[in-house]
C-alpha cells in the first residue's frame, strides 16, 4: 500500500474516533435535566363582601331577606357607600406616597363616616326597609336608594300606590288590649248616639253601632311601623290604617259623628274585600215619634 493512502486513513481514523467523542459528549449533556424556571407571583386581591340585590327590586318594594345576598367584591374598587358585612376593613388599601396616603385616609374618614349612616351592615337591618329607586340585580344596595322603618319618608315609601294613610284615636278597650299589631288586618267599627236631642217624652239616649270599614291595614301603632320578634301587645294612642282616598273621607266622617274602635280580624279571614260598607247613620237610626191620643190626651212614643 502506498505511504499517501495509509496516511488519509489514519487521517479518517482519527477524525471518526473524534466524531465519535462529540457525539457522545452532546448526548450526555441533553440528558441533564435543566433547572425550572422561577414561577411568577400571583397577586392575591383581598376581597369585601358587599351587600347586593339578588334580584331586581322596584319603588315601593318591602325587601325581604330573599331579596338580598352577599357579593364578593375586591377591597380596592369597594365605594364608601356600599353596605359591607364589616369583616374585611376597606380602609387598607396599599399606599406608595404621601398623596395615596392622603388620599386613603380620606377615604377611611368617608368610609367611616358612611358606615354610622348606613348601619352595622348586617343583612337583617336592611329587611323591611323599603325600595325608593330601582335597583337591579347584582347591584350594591345604596342608602339613598331604600327608605328603612325609622327614616324620614318611611310611610310614603311603603303606603300601596293609589292608598292613604290615616290615623285614628285608640286605647286600649277599642284596640282589642292592645294585641293590634302594625300588618295586622281590622274592621272599623262606629258607635254613635242616635238621640242626641232625645224625643219629646223620651227619657233615654239611644246608640247605634256599625262597620264603618272592613279588611283595613293596619300600618303602624303609634310611631311603631313594626315590632319585635317577642312582642305580643303594643298598646298606643294612635292606629295608622292604609285606606282608600275616598274611605279616608269616611273615616273622617265617622269621627266627628262617633266614637270608632278597631275589630281584630283572623289570619284565615284576611282574603274578602277591603273598604267602605254599609253601615247605618244617626240620621237613618234615629228612633220615629207617634203620637197617641188616649181619652183625648195626646202622648208620644218612640218607636225603635
Amino acid at each position: 500500500m502506498k505511504p499517501a493512502r495509509i496516511v488519509v486513513l489514519c487521517i479518517a481514523a482519527v477524525s471518526a474516533i473524534g466524531l465519535a467523542l462529540v457525539v457522545r459528549a452532546m448526548g450526555s449533556s441533553s440528558n441533564t435535566p435543566a433547572a425550572p424556571a422561577a414561577a411568577a407571583p400571583v397577586e392575591v386581591r383581598p376581597m369585601a363582601k358587599v351587600l347586593v340585590a339578588a334580584k331586581d327590586l322596584q319603588p315601593g318594594k318591602r325587601i325581604t331577606e330573599a331579596d338580598l345576598s352577599w357579593k364578593d367584591w375586591p377591597v380596592d374598587e369597594v365605594a364608601p357607600v356600599f353596605i359591607t358585612d364589616g369583616a374585611t376593613p376597606v380602609s387598607d388599601r396599599p399606599a406608595t406616597d404621601n398623596a395615596a396616603q392622603k388620599a386613603a385616609g380620606a377615604v377611611q374618614r368617608v368610609a367611616k363616616a358612611a358606615t354610622e349612616i348606613a348601619g352595622t351592615g348586617a343583612k337583617s337591618d336592611y329587611i323591611g326597609a323599603v325600595v325608593r329607586e330601582p335597583i337591579l340585580a347584582g347591584e350594591p344596595i345604596l342608602a339613598r336608594k331604600i327608605v328603612r322603618a325609622g327614616d324620614s319618608g318611611y310611610m310614603a315609601a311603603y303606603l300601596e300606590p293609589g292608598m292613604r294613610a290615616m290615623a285614628i284615636a285608640v286605647t286600649v278597650e277599642s284596640a282589642a288590649g292592645g294585641f293590634i299589631l302594625p300588618g295586622d288586618r281590622v274592621d272599623v267599627v262606629m258607635t254613635a248616639e242616635t238621640n242626641r236631642d232625645g224625643v219629646e217624652g223620651g227619657s233615654k239616649s239611644k246608640y247605634v253601632s256599625g262597620v264603618v270599614l272592613q279588611n283595613i291595614k293596619v300600618l303602624a301603632i303609634d310611631q311603631a311601623t313594626r315590632v319585635g320578634d317577642d312582642a305580643q301587645a303594643v298598646v298606643g294612642a294612635t292606629a295608622t290604617l292604609e285606606v282608600r282616598p275616598q274611605d279616608a273621607v269616611l273615616v273622617a266622617q265617622a269621627k266627628s259623628e262617633g266614637e270608632l274602635s278597631l275589630s281584630l280580624r283572623s289570619y284565615a279571614d284576611t282574603a274578602g274585600p277591603s273598604g267602605a260598607t254599609r253601615r247605618p247613620t244617626p240620621a237613618q237610626s234615629r228612633p220615629q215619634a207617634v203620637r197617641i191620643y188616649r181619652g183625648g190626651a195626646p202622648e208620644v212614643v218612640a218607636v225603635p
